[in-house]
């Protein structure tokens, strides 16, 4: 599995906790950025990693900011992207079960960096559980591309 991994300046000083996790989890990533506290546009980051999951080019993906949810808003534009805000495990847990969630945003100044290590591991570990969730999900999907084909 290869992982796309995004932050903000707000979601900085949580990243290298998150690299911490993905090594132990021993998976393969990328680091999108940014690279310090030094002010930037979290749309510019998350859009990209959105782009790259959508493009098959990573499996999932990582986005964290100062609350996790502006992160969340920019992936979920980019079609095919369901991204999910988790700010504890069991909806860590059921974001993948139930929704397939391709991306996850963590909050940095929300989620503590303990927590935050529990919620990756339960969002890795945890299957999509297709029945019928993929039912649900598939209607997403057709949302996408009805919105799409209407301009919106």
């Amino acid at each position: 599995m290869k992982v796309a991994v995004g932050c903000d300046h707000a979601g900085f000083p949580l990243k290298s906790t998150v690299l911490g996790a993905l090594d132990e989890l021993d998976l393969k990533y990328e680091d999108f950025g940014c690279f310090s506290e030094e002010s930037v546009d979290y749309p510019d980051i998350g859009a990209s990693v959105a782009r790259s999951v959508a493009a098959g080019e990573y499996d999932r993906g990582i986005l964290l900011c100062g609350s996790g949810i502006g992160m969340s808003m920019v992936a979920n534009k980019v079609r095919g992207i369901r991204a999910a805000y988790c700010e504890n495990v069991k909806n860590a847990g059921l974001s993948r079960a139930h929704n397939d969630a391709n991306v996850l945003t963590l909050g940095a100044k929300v989620v503590a960096p303990e927590l935050a290590v529990a919620i990756l591991k339960e969002w890795f570990q945890t299957e999509f559980d297709a029945g019928r969730h993929g039912r649900r999900v598939n209607k997403i999907t057709e949302i996408e591309r009805e919105e799409s084909c209407q301009g919106g």
